[in-house]
Parts: C-alpha cells; sequence; structure tokens
C-alpha cells in the first residue's frame, strides 16, 4: 500500500453525492440501469442464449428536480443469435427486467416503442476484450450517471492508497450520511489533495437549496464523520480487505454491502 506514515499521499479532487429520490439515496437513472443490469444477469440461469456482459441507459424526466416520467431504456446484452433473435430477446427482457425493476420503484411499465435493445445490430462477444478495456473507461456508470460532479480519475485497478478510489469513497458516505439524517435532501461532498498533505486541503459541502439545517450544522457534522487523511479513510471503511472484485459491476455506489454506504 502505497501510504506513508502520517497517511498522506497522493493528489486530485474527489465528489460525493446523495439524494433522496431512491431508497438507496441515489439519483434515479443510475439506480434503475444498474437494477436492470443485475436482472438481465439473474436471468442467465433460466435463459440459455444470454452470454455475459451487458449494458443499460435510463433517461427520466424531472420536474422540480424530482423523478416524474420514465422516457427511454436503453439495454445492450451479448447473445447467442443460433438461439434466439433481437426481437424476442427484447420481449423478455422489456418483462423480466425493465418492467420488474420499475414498478419495484413505482413507475408504470414501458411499452416495446420506448425500449432500445442492441440498437446496432447483434451483439455476440461482450468483455473488455471486444468493447471497453480494462480500465478508465466507468466513471460515470460507476458513480452517479452524470448527475453530481466527476472528479480524479477511475477508480478500478487502484489500491485504495489512491485517493481517486478512497476520498471518492469517504465523500459518498459523508453525503449519504446527510441526507440518511435528513439534515438535506441532496448534497454534493468536495474534497481535494495535494501530495504531501496528511488533510485535505479544499473540502466542501453543496446542499442545492434542500438544506434543512444551517449549513454550518450541516458541516460539523459531516466533517465529523471520518478522518480524511488517507490514513484515516482507510482505516474507518476498512478498504484494505478484497473487496474490489465486486464493485466491477452495478457500480461503487448505493450497495449496502459496502463500508462507505453505512449511516
Amino acid at each position: 500500500m502505497g501510504v506513508d506514515q502520517d497517511g498522506a499521499g497522493d493528489q486530485g479532487m474527489m465528489f460525493g453525492y446523495a439524494c433522496n429520490e431512491t431508497k438507496e439515496l441515489m439519483p434515479l437513472p443510475i439506480t434503475l440501469a444498474s437494477k436492470i443490469c443485475h436482472k438481465m444477469d439473474e436471468l442467465q440461469d433460466k435463459y440459455e442464449w444470454i452470454r455475459p456482459d451487458g449494458k443499460s441507459q435510463v433517461t427520466v424526466r424531472y420536474e422540480n428536480n424530482k423523478p416524474v416520467e420514465i422516457l427511454k431504456v436503453v439495454m445492450a446484452r451479448p447473445l447467442n443469435y443460433q438461439l434466439v433473435d433481437n426481437q424476442t430477446a427484447e420481449k423478455i427482457f422489456l418483462t423480466e427486467a425493465v418492467n420488474t425493476v420499475l414498478k419495484e420503484y413505482g413507475f408504470d411499465e414501458m411499452s416495446e416503442s420506448l425500449v432500445v435493445f442492441n440498437g446496432t445490430g447483434k451483439w455476440e462477444i461482450g468483455g473488455p476484450a471486444s468493447d471497453t478495456g480494462v480500465t478508465g473507461r466507468k466513471i460515470v456508470v460507476d458513480t452517479y450517471g452524470g448527475m453530481g460532479r466527476i472528479g480524479g480519475g477511475c477508480f478500478s485497478g487502484k489500491d485504495p492508497s489512491k485517493v481517486d478510489r478512497s476520498a471518492a469513497y469517504a465523500a459518498r458516505f459523508i453525503a449519504k450520511n446527510i441526507v440518511a439524517s435528513k439534515l438535506a435532501d441532496r448534497c454534493e461532498v468536495q474534497l481535494a489533495y495535494a501530495i504531501g498533505q496528511r488533510d485535505p486541503v479544499g473540502k466542501a459541502i453543496e446542499c442545492f437549496g434542500t438544506a434543512k439545517k444551517e449549513i454550518k450544522t450541516i458541516e460539523d457534522f459531516g466533517w465529523n464523520l471520518i478522518d480524511l487523511s488517507v490514513k484515516g479513510i482507510i482505516n474507518k471503511l476498512d478498504l484494505r480487505r478484497p473487496i474490489y472484485q465486486k464493485t466491477a459491476q452495478y457500480g461503487h455506489f448505493g450497495h449496502d454491502d459496502y463500508s462507505w454506504e453505512k449511516t
């Protein structure tokens, strides 16, 4: 682990975000997309023509910063085309993945006209060898789907001594606890680090006009949740455990089994 005695490590700027749109305290679009991908994976045990890998994107209409309508769902999945065609697969994924997830989150079922499946045609071979490589390409889908600001760099391939990873987890931990404690409906936490400096050289909390208490009260609560040195984050969130392979699926946030999601 490249952490020195005082816990001073890497440099960069990281953001954490939380909101009360879902029970996971995550933005609705990325939550739905992740859940749809998870449902598609579960269907592999039922349909032998489904191959590993897959993607989903959900477009949501907001009014007054609240999600009110699902406008479009995009899915992609590698298939064995000797056993199935795109049209049949789309109907099954719409019924057993998309509409199942939408019902769970209180939305009406979607029609086929609002779904795009394997939009470029056939997709047969998935995985990093044929598509995206192994690192550096997933920071938006690994975080908040573009809802919160993006800082630092990708998480994958980095140990927790890199603030790109550990401080992003700490920022989410603070933001989520602020929203979970009903101090705000939305919260974004910003942290900035410099090499050789034990503590952040910059930090800020933004509640976008949704704060329920004075900002000083919220800041005192947030900054006292965790020691924001690299060493302090690693110890508080227990980041030296072999937990990172699982984060390759369904994003790094919004899943209760991760320490940075605890409230």
